[in-house]
């Protein structure tokens, strides 16, 4: 350590979560993949055959970093996984970025880590932003490619003022299909947010995903369902998780799966009725989730990676999302 006062602690899950409840407005808990419930679920499910590296450094006996990482002989990774962690990154106080990463170097190095591996990545992350000069300086190899987008908005105070921000071709295609499906039929879209009913709504969302494209049937493996339905209720029980359910006729015909946290909706997955295939129920089902994040006020709505068409006929910007390699010396 290059103070006396400085220390890298390895915490459990259960005191990282403390960390988190107790720190929110001063750590940057800006990516909802590196939230405590996600990590735990993702490990349990997924890190069995790596070593857990949960790094929390403090300064002066108060928390400035975490470093959320999985050890593999001489590498170190994120704790998650590209299929389904849309970005990731460190947490650290604003100001204490280029302290945090020296004293986490020299405790990798000492446990004998001579390469890091991180992905993905947001431009704006603090790898990018810190890291990646602080290791030049130290003579690190470090390499940096594009790998993926994502697509992402910020919303603005009113519905109509969203449909002002489409071009005329996409503000005319959102209100057809939406006059197409209240021609069909009763339209009823609402959210499902309290902790008992997302558990109960579980099945449903997952008979809908799996029905819905035949790459997702695939997907959906017995492990990922295992996954899914962890993480449901882990981040249930912490008050992120949102289901918006689409109904024509009073039957459910699509469904989302998104988290609300720190003003900003991440729509994570969706599904739907492939009997309403042609009434565009899957396309709607999203729009009418931006149409409630605008009215709950959130700031930002975040499509996450990927460059489907329709989050750019929905206003979406792209975001490049880069990997990161860093080998020590």
């Amino acid at each position: 350590m290059s103070k006396s006062d400085d220390t890298v602690t390895l915490e459990s899950f259960d005191s990282l979560t403390s960390c988190w409840l107790k720190s929110k407005s001063l750590m940057m808990w800006n990516c909802i993949f590196v939230l405590p419930p996600w990590l735990e679920v993702w490990w349990h499910d997924f890190g069995s055959e790596a070593e857990l590296y949960l790094g929390t450094f403090r300064k002066g006996g108060t928390i400035a970093g975490i470093a959320p990482l999985l050890l593999r002989g001489t590498e170190a990774s994120f704790i998650g996984s590209t299929d389904l962690c849309d970005y990731l990154d460190f947490v650290i106080v604003p100001g204490k970025e280029v302290d945090f990463f020296n004293i986490l170097l020299d405790d990798l190095q000492g446990r004998g880590i001579r390469r890091l591996n991180l992905r993905p990545l947001r431009p704006n992350s603090s790898v990018l932003t810190y890291l990646v000069g602080i290791a030049r300086n130290r003579n690190y190899d470090v390499s940096r490619k594009m790998e993926d987008v994502s697509l992402e908005l910020d919303l603005p105070p009113t519905w109509q003022g969203y449909l002002n921000t489409l071009t005329q071709k996409q503000r005319h295609e959102v209100n057809r299909k939406l006059r197409r499906l209240g021609e069909a039929g009763d339209v009823n879209y609402h959210v499902v947010e309290d902790s008992d009913s997302l558990l109960d709504s579980m099945d449903l969302f997952l008979r809908l995903f799996r029905e819905s494209r035949e790459d997702k049937a695939i997907f959906l493996t017995n492990r990922i369902e295992s996954f899914f339905r962890s993480l449901v209720k882990a981040t249930a029980r912490s008050g992120l998780l949102r289901f918006g359910i689409l109904e024509l006729n009073a039957s459910p015909v699509a469904m989302v799966m998104y988290f609300d946290y720190n003003n900003s909706v991440f729509l994570y997955n969706n599904g739907y009725d492939p009997k309403h295939r042609f009434l565009s129920v899957g396309l709607i089902s999203k729009v009418l989730c931006l149409k409630d994040s605008v009215e709950r006020g959130r700031s930002k709505f975040d499509f996450l990676k990927g460059a489907e068409d329709y989050k750019y006929r929905l206003g979406g910007k792209e975001i490049t999302l880069y990997g990161c390699e860093i080998s020590f010396k």
